[in-house]
């Protein structure tokens, strides 16, 4: 356990016993945290976007030893759901044993607890989460989670299972509480997705902390025969956020869409990557990512499409835009194809760049003065990647918060 302590002195046996003794978990559940405690010294940090001549995002640099507290973990969670989808507090799943035996089967079968040390630490010391889990042919109302951080760090778990034919639209947002603490604090969250055959998952998500904020999440999902699943990704708040996205089509005929958008300014610092996997024929991918940044903001993004040696039929497609508005703010982009099977059709772009100097010499020509006319063509360059955002109410907080920024 040495190890484990030289990266953070409050984090032993005696800690995570605690965590789970306070909230009366069952033996394998504990067992599971036990185990990423152990294997937390011998992991490295989360694979970090490169590219040529530049590492853009150093994890092993943060001081986690004053972001973490793992007994200084509040927050106010709200949800609104109907009755058709069981949408229930993660430890208040463990107290029914169909809902226990659920969690039980597919916690950390689409996320490893131990696929990298933030993983590790997340499951051995996470304290809050969400168990979402909808029958067999039931359209269920959109389910709707917010949650607001108090504390100096907030480890959080959501679990969605969709049977059969099932639907669920899924809003998430994130924020931090007017009364939180001022220092910095940490917040990680670990999104599992099990999506069953014909079935069809929204995934949306507004992360929107304070930038005193360092963010870790992790949402990835796994495709049944005939399955959707679909990601929203919004990223508007944090001092530094890193995050990834994926989807695992692993069922024939299943498709994913990954959208996502993000506005840095000040020196907030984003680290984005979206991956699918296609293992399965006649599998669809669709990858669209806009982002804006000023200031001193820096941005990279990495988008993966790998297309497996028995993925026959494929169609996977990426693009993925950043707007500078600042000479002083650093982005870059980092698209790969991976093709282990020639019946595929496929193709990525990206593109970094500043506002077009003809289109603002056009509109100062109309009258329209400088800061109005650079506020108009931003909002423009958004509308692409918003009008893919089919869940009405996060594209209208995506608007607003886009507006609010330039305003």
């Amino acid at each position: 356990m040495s190890g484990a302590t030289r990266f953070h002195a409050g984090i032993d046996v005696e800690t995570v016993e605690r965590i789970a003794e306070e909230r009366n978990e069952p033996k394998w559940l504990r067992a599971k945290r036990l185990d990423a405690l152990e294997a937390l010294s011998d992991l490295d940090y989360p694979d970090v976007i490169q590219t040529p001549g530049r590492t853009w995002t150093n994890l092993a640099d943060l001081d986690f030893e004053a972001l973490v507290e793992p007994f200084d973990q509040t927050e106010e969670k709200d949800w609104v759901a109907d009755d058709q989808a069981t949408v229930v507090p993660f430890h208040e799943a463990l107290n029914d044993a169909d809902l226990e035996a659920l969690v039980k089967e597919h916690f950390g079968s689409v996320v490893d607890p131990e696929e990298n040390r933030l993983t590790a630490l997340s499951t051995a010391l996470f304290t809050t989460g969400t168990v979402i889990y909808v029958p067999s042919n039931v359209d269920a109302e959109d389910v709707k989670i917010r949650t607001t951080m108090n504390g100096t760090s907030l480890f959080n778990y959501t679990l969605v299972v969709t049977d059969q034919n099932a639907s669920v639209t899924i809003l998430e947002r994130q924020d931090t509480g007017a009364d939180a603490a001022t220092e910095e604090r940490y917040y990680s969250g670990i999104v599992e997705a099990a999506v069953g055959e014909n079935a069809y998952v929204q995934y949306g998500s507004l992360q929107d902390f304070d930038q005193s904020t360092y963010n870790y999440t992790l949402k990835r999902g796994v495709t049944d025969t005939y399955a959707t699943l679909n990601w929203i990704e919004g990223n508007i708040g944090s001092q530094l956020t890193k995050t990834g996205v994926s989807t695992l089509l692993e069922g024939e005929s299943s498709e994913t869409k990954i959208v996502g958008a993000f506005f840095g300014h000040e020196d907030q610092h984003f680290d984005l990557d979206s991956k699918v996997w296609h293992r399965a024929e006649h599998t669809t991918a669709d990858l669209v990512t806009r982002g804006v940044i000023d200031d001193e903001a820096r941005s990279v993004y990495e988008g993966v499409q790998d297309v497996g040696r028995d993925a026959w039929d494929t169609s996977s497609y990426q693009r993925e835009n950043t707007l500078m508005l600042s000479d002083e703010s650093e982005a870059d982009a980092s698209p790969k194809l991976i093709i282990n099977n020639h019946d595929t059709e496929a193709s990525h772009s990206a593109t970094v760049g500043q506002i077009d100097q003809e289109d603002l010499f056009y509109m100062e020509g109309r009258a329209i003065p400088e800061q109005a006319a650079k506020n108009m063509l931003v909002e423009g360059f958004f509308v692409p990647v918003l009008e893919e955002v089919e869940v009405d109410e996060l594209r209208e907080d995506l608007e607003e918060r886009i507006h609010e920024r330039l305003h």
